[in-house]
């Protein structure tokens, strides 16, 4: 918004403050619209429904779009980067155990020469060779086991990818949103600045005409240094948030990215029972129980390997000197007493990794359920303090701001008073905004914990 340039004639009528007054409350009531409206930007299939939904940019310049940044953060984000690339393990785990036998068939073969005695005191060099085949075969269902468990840690690892891109599209919306926030808080403090900085202006010059004390004037200008001071304050901390935003995105270092949109704040499209509902399906629990199956067949494994393998061989060779040489062929079968080693460390661990994943997931089960019923009860204080600070409190200091203008310009009240009331205003719609940030980060938190929005059926 800007400002004009006025006269001394102009200050000192009250007109200006007045109109000051009234464009601060017109502005003030588009902003609460602009927020309370929905935006009509599409959302991704999965994301969540009720997330903070950003318009295209209106200037020139390009800015970050939510849409964008979840799209660099599923492409470049190091997290999900390594989760996906460990499928290549289960993958490749999984495809040995689809295998036709567990173990590979053993070929051996051995040649020698023989030298033996002949009548006469003469010796005779003749050669003798083997050649072998064998193969093991696993008799206790170890194959079935096997399989089923590299099938389930496939499963668990796909899950937890979901997981791990839920997390990391919460924290960049989490990120995007506050770096939106400051911007907005930054256009509030600049108007606030132009106006103390043009008071400010023109009072130093009553005070030159001798209409004005020095204290008038000095007030003017430390509100100026503070308005001056604040503005920087958050400047540094946008300068923070976006730095943050471009780790996250993996930007580079000389990237720090503004981003364009608009807060929605509507009501819930969700129940707290739905919420529960969806969270008891979330993709991590799924993870878990899949982990928790995979651990069982393990340790059913395990057990299983205590019943020995067969080994079955089938063997040919010639042997024997001169014309008596023979042709052979023998079938062997081999077999390991269990006797002194029946796997006691396997099982041991199997059972310990069991029991890890149960008592981790039925914990997680307590853990999320918990957090969504305490997210749920601190989105409804928000939404509470939201609509108290807008229904409420703003309507009384625009009143006050009214009145206070008035009084000013019918010499009623000095600029000290006047001053108060303008810092009434600005505080109240930092507040404000500051409210509608909290509100957004408790939806968003909220519905990472339940793993999606009932309503949008995400999982």
């Amino acid at each position: 918004m800007i400002w004009p340039l006025l006269t001394d004639d102009q200050w000192l009528s009250g007109h200006f403050l007045f109109n000051w007054a009234h464009a601060m409350k017109n502005y003030l009531l588009l902003f609460t619209l602009a927020i309370a409206m929905p935006a009509h930007a599409q959302k991704p299939s999965d994301a969540p429904l009720g997330s903070t939904v950003f318009a295209a940019p209106s200037s020139a310049i390009e800015r970050l779009t939510l849409d964008q940044a979840w799209r660099i953060a599923e492409q470049a984000n190091p997290q999900l980067r390594a989760a996906e690339a460990n499928m290549q393990t289960v993958e490749g785990q999984l495809t040995d155990a689809k295998g036709l036998l567990w173990n590979n068939p053993q070929i051996a073969t051995d040649q020698l020469r023989r030298r033996a005695p002949l009548p006469g005191g003469t010796t005779q060099t003749f050669p003798e060779w083997t050649l072998g085949l064998s193969q093991t075969f696993e008799i206790a269902g170890q194959q079935g086991y096997r399989r089923r468990a590299a099938e389930l840690d496939l499963d668990a690892t796909r899950e937890s990818i979901a997981e791990i891109r839920r997390r990391v599209r919460a924290e960049v919306e989490l990120r995007f949103a506050r770096v939106l926030t400051l911007q907005h808080r930054i256009e509030i403090e600049r108007e606030a600045l132009k106006f103390v900085e043009d008071a400010a202006t023109a009072v130093k010059k009553r005070v030159a005409a001798g209409e004005d004390s020095r204290l008038d004037g000095n007030l003017a200008s430390v509100e100026a240094e503070r308005s001056q001071n604040q503005l920087t304050v958050l400047n540094e901390q946008l300068i923070d948030a976006r730095s943050e935003l471009a780790a996250l995105l993996q930007l580079p270092p000389t990237n720090f990215p503004e981003v364009s949109g608009i807060i929605e704040v509507t009501s819930a499209g969700y129940t707290l029972e739905s919420l529960l509902a969806t969270a008891a399906d979330r993709a991590y629990l799924r993870s878990l129980d899949y982990r928790e199956r995979a651990a069982q067949n393990r340790l059913d494994l395990e057990r299983a390997s205590v019943y020995p393998d067969v080994t079955v061989g089938l063997t040919t060779g010639r042997d024997g000197p001169g014309d008596a040489r023979e042709r052979f062929n023998m079938l062997s079968l081999s077999v390991p007493l269990p006797l002194f080693k029946r796997n006691a460390g396997g099982i041991g661990r199997a059972r310990t990794e069991l029991t890890q994943t149960q008592i981790e997931k039925e914990a997680a089960t307590r853990d999320i359920q918990a957090q969504v019923r305490t997210l749920w009860l601190r989105l409804n204080s928000l939404r509470t303090r939201v609509t108290r600070l807008s229904d409420s409190v703003l309507p009384k200091l625009n009143e006050n701001q009214r009145l206070s203008t008035t009084s000013f310009r019918a010499g009623e009240i000095g600029l000290l008073q006047l001053l108060v009331v303008n810092r009434q205003l600005l505080d109240a719609r930092r507040d404000y905004l500051d409210a509608l940030a909290e509100f957004v980060q408790a939806r968003i938190a909220l519905e990472q914990a339940a793993g999606g929005s009932a309503n949008a059926g995400v999982k």
